[in-house]
């Protein structure tokens, strides 16, 4: 699994604003939460990614394709029944 699919949806919206320069508090203030919240967020893409900085951060999601990074959303932030094949989907519905 690359690294990039171990974060929470949040942590991948942390990571594109640090990538577009935003500070802790504009992020905060962005997402509705505290600066506390934000760090929090920081430090589990840091240990998931296996960077030690924001500005390691920006890089790796500059190096990974910037804004089309989130585009393709980790296979935990898809509904189940996304996963599955339709013919799947559907026995699983009926029983």
């Amino acid at each position: 699994m690359p690294p990039r699919d171990r974060l929470t949806p949040r942590e991948v919206q942390v990571a594109l604003l640090v990538w577009q320069g935003l500070t802790n508090r504009d992020i905060a203030g962005r997402m509705g939460t505290t600066e506390q919240v934000v760090k929090n967020y920081l430090r589990g893409t840091f240990d998931k990614l296996g960077v030690w900085s924001r500005l390691e951060l920006a890089m790796y999601v500059a190096g990974h394709g910037g804004a089309s990074w989130q585009e393709t959303p980790p296979p935990a932030a898809m509904e189940p029944e996304t996963l599955l094949p339709e013919s799947e989907t559907t026995h699983a519905q009926a029983g």
